[in-house]
């Protein structure tokens, strides 16, 4: 997180700068276009040194979830959760039938993701109103485990090298013992615990690893840059099932 907040600053700092370059911002005390163009160098290097932070690697001592049995090392990830007013059966099919519609600011954010390139149908370019695990899973997610009422493992390959070209579509058992290098995979889960007999905690958990020093540091300027588009994505599409699961059991 800290290398995601040292990015920001410095996007903030450089866009500030930026536009004191054509009209310096005085109340900032940027009255002049040399210290404009101060501020945007000084807001350039916060940005590379956000991106250039090291990640640190997280191991799982106690393997709890199925997400722990199949990511127990990663360097990147991020973790949300929602109370929901519903039974443990009713999140579990709302978490299997939301749609990329449901999902607040969810096509916007994807559209902006792809820059608004017309792309096949994946994630980042679902149909409005298909089960968004759907998509994902016949596209480029690979189920990698579903425990009914409870969780739901979800992983991919979020950098590959240059050229690289599966030869087949891996089994779980193949994503969770692959080490090349060069590669980056993230696994993603949705977890519920039953809170009380009609409502329940659900998290999703998002974790990446790196599998050697140089996917590492071209990951991280990108997690670092996409991050808060990335959490506020998590947070609506619980939000989504929580909608769901709630009016399915009113």
């Amino acid at each position: 997180m800290l290398g995601v907040g040292v990015a920001y600053l410095g996007l903030i700092v450089s866009v500030l700068g930026a536009f004191s370059l054509l009209q310096p911002l005085s109340w900032l005390g940027i009255h002049t276009r040399g210290r404009a163009a101060s501020v945007l160098a000084l807001g350039i290097v916060c940005v590379v040194t956000g991106w250039l932070l090291p990640a640190n690697e997280v191991r799982v001592d106690d393997p709890r979830t199925q997400l722990d049995q199949f990511m127990p090392v990663y360097q990147f990830h991020e973790l949300h959760s929602i109370r929901i007013a519903a039974s443990k059966e009713e999140v579990y099919r709302a978490i299997k039938t939301v749609t990329s519609g449901e999902i607040s600011l969810f096509r916007t954010l994807t559209w902006i993701r792809r820059l608004g390139r017309p792309e096949s149908e994946d994630i980042l370019n679902a149909p409005a109103h298909q089960p968004i695990l759907d998509v994902a899973t016949r596209t480029s997610f690979l189920l990698l485990a579903e425990e009914p009422d409870h969780e739901i493992v979800v992983g991919t390959a979020v950098l590959v090298p240059r050229g690289w070209r599966p030869s087949h579509r891996p089994t779980p058992d193949e994503f969770k013992a692959f080490h090349e290098p060069g590669f980056a995979l993230a696994a993603m889960n949705f977890l519920i615990e039953e809170d009380a007999p009609t409502a329940c905690i659900l998290t999703t958990e998002t974790r990446i690893y790196a599998n050697d020093v140089s996917a590492r540091r071209r990951f991280a300027r990108y997690w670092r840059t996409i991050y808060p588009g990335s959490a506020l994505i998590r947070r609506m599409w619980l939000r989504a099932i929580a909608r769901r699961a709630e009016s399915a059991g009113s």
